[in-house]
């Protein structure tokens, strides 16, 4: 009687082991997907044409209506 109590008190307390590790590493594998994701995303940036950076700037407010004018018009020639 005793040795069975024994087992189904251990197989208790070894299945929440188990399903904690297969928490622990599910998070970690996702995790690992995750980085890898966001690393993979910032490494494959298309690059922007100088006409983008400037709308982009002027979107902003970095420079003034003639500026971007001027420069896209120089842009433009080339």
């Amino acid at each position: 009687m005793m040795g069975n109590y024994y087992f189904g008190h251990m197989l208790g307390w070894s299945m929440f082991g188990d399903i904690f590790m297969m928490l622990i590493w599910t998070g970690i594998i996702f995790f690992v997907i995750w980085i890898t994701i966001e690393a993979s995303g910032k490494l494959t940036t298309h690059p922007t044409s100088a006409l983008d950076v400037l709308k982009e700037r002027y979107a902003k407010g970095e420079i003034s209506k003639e500026e971007f004018e001027t420069k896209k018009s120089d842009l433009n020639k080339n």
